[in-house]
């Protein structure tokens, strides 16, 4: 703002430096011994112009000030009021989220306070081991429901699932209401705490992850299977995360308590049995989203037997999950952090260079693989094989995944979105484009066969009947080959290489 007012100071005095030149001049032609070709009206409109100049320039720097600052206002509050309804929705979430958790503490307190008055009748040894047993964590608890903490539950069978050690029941409770499964993800470790065997539990929960190669169903059966046994694999997940999630409210002593030696035993067994299933497993087919090998890997974090394995064997399989969310918890908690650079190059390397960005930014590793480097390879690659509609369908897979990249991790500035979104929206009007032509009707006509056969003109307009799903032409059968013209809509939906439509149960 001083600049501005120096330069406007200056402009103004330019008149009194002209009049001052003036009278220089003035003075100069009565000194002159010649006559000079130059007059002072012509020095006067030179000057005159370059003032009007200047303070035109000046006067379109001025505006553009007065415009940017008004857009910075502008952009300063809209960024408030973002700050500010994001804090709210925070403190909300903060604020609802302690409320459960309080009222949870105090419904398990008072039931277990009701226990022991309860059983008042034992020995005064018996009574002060027992409270010190539920004041260090509130784990053992009576075979009688808690009565209080149901209620505070929107899902209070969860409860009764976990205190009768009824996984089979749990399963089909969660598979029946998984429009719900928010819900019930949050509650599950509340119920787990309440039981004096968690980890059994979720141990017991694992039986059937993994059915026999024998199978005597075919057809809808054999889907409706494939559907069930995927629903069941992503609870068994889930409930391993949940037991997670209550373990690490837990100090250390209470932890070694409720995961002992022998569910850690349990848990061994397990995996061992699991690993060799892992060889068999695809990278690519897998496609970063493996619930094999991210079941097996939340099995080894959760119940803390990972010095039962080879880390390099475990690293191996994270490119299996890296499309997860959980990746990148699952390694920092198994101790695999300073193997992601190898992890990363092993995604590259398979074309899976979206997972590469994603970790590569949760593991601080962007200086050593940049990301605008790998995205435009990423692109790149993607154009470069298969036909010309396969190419299509390639490039516009890849831009909206690259796109969406890019807003996550904010490389607008270092890879600009514009001519990003322009190409997309053209792809799109391509695709659009061939639907329509391919939903367009086409004439038919009767194959030059069976007019050869015998069947003459009147047969040809006898076999124009408007569209139909197909068309038949008869002929000589000892001779002719039927004719069939398809007429197929334009909407199939996504069909595997099995022939049907697959859509999972639910995913969680």
């Amino acid at each position: 703002m001083e600049d501005s007012d120096s330069v406007a100071t200056l402009l103004e005095s330019t008149t009194s430096k002209i009049q001052q030149l003036q009278k220089a001049f003035a003075e100069l032609e009565s000194h002159r011994a010649v006559t000079l070709n130059l007059k002072w009206k012509q020095i006067e409109e030179h000057f005159h112009g370059l003032e009007k100049s200047l303070k035109r320039r000046f006067t379109e720097l001025e505006d553009q000030e007065k415009e940017f600052e008004m857009k910075t206002t502008q952009a300063q509050k809209v960024l408030e009021k973002r700050r500010a309804a994001v804090m709210a929705k925070e403190e909300a979430s903060l604020a609802r989220l302690q409320e459960k958790r309080d009222a949870a503490v105090v419904a398990i307190s008072n039931a277990f306070k009701k226990n022991k008055n309860k059983h008042c009748v034992e020995t005064e040894s018996e009574c002060e081991s027992k409270s010190e047993s539920v004041s260090s964590e509130i784990l053992v608890v009576d075979k009688k429901p808690l009565d209080s903490h149901v209620k505070l539950l929107s899902n209070p069978q969860l409860v009764k699932f976990c205190e009768e050690m009824d996984a089979a029941g749990l399963h089909k409770f969660i598979s029946d209401n998984r429009k719900n499964i928010a819900s019930i993800k949050e509650e599950i470790p509340i119920a787990l705490k309440g039981i004096s065997d968690p980890g059994g539990l979720v141990l017991d929960s694992l039986i059937g992850f993994y059915v026999s190669e024998g199978s005597n169903l075919d057809g809808k059966k054999d889907r409706e299977k494939d559907t069930n046994l995927l629903g069941l694999r992503r609870t068994c997940i889930m409930l391993m995360e949940c037991l997670s999630v209550m373990l690490a409210n837990l100090d250390e002593s209470t932890v070694c308590k409720v995961i002992s030696e022998d569910v850690k035993n349990r848990a061994k067994i397990i995996a061992q049995e699991w690993k060799p299933k892992l060889d068999d497993l695809d990278l690519d087919a897998s496609n970063g989203n493996s619930l094999e090998a991210h079941a097996f890997l939340q099995l080894v974090a959760t119940f803390g037997i990972d010095s039962d394995f080879d880390h390099e064997d475990l690293a191996k399989l994270i490119p299996m999950v890296s499309r997860r969310h959980q990746a990148a918890d699952l390694c920092r908690f198994l101790g695999l952090s300073d193997k992601m650079p190898g992890v990363i190059d092993v995604l590259v390397n398979n074309g899976r260079h979206i997972d590469a960005v994603n970790l590569a930014f949760e593991f601080e590793l962007t200086h050593q693989f940049s990301p605008v480097t790998l995205l435009k390879s990423y692109m790149a690659d993607a154009t470069k094989a298969g036909t010309q509609n396969d190419v299509s369908e390639r490039e516009l897979s890849a831009l909206k995944a690259v796109t969406k990249c890019i807003e996550e991790h904010k490389l607008e500035n270092e890879y600009p979105l514009d001519p990003l979104q322009k190409w997309i929206l053209q792809l799109e009007k391509v695709k659009a484009d061939k639907k329509q032509e391919v939903a367009k009707p086409q004439s038919k006509r009767p194959r030059a066969s069976a007019v050869v056969a015998g069947y003459g003109a009147h047969n040809s307009a006898r076999y124009a009947p408007p569209v139909q799903q197909y068309m038949y032409y008869p002929g000589p059968p000892e001779n002719h080959v039927p004719s069939f013209a398809y007429n197929m809509g334009p909407n199939h939906g996504a069909y595997f290489g099995n022939g049907f439509q697959y859509q999972a149960a639910y995913l969680h």
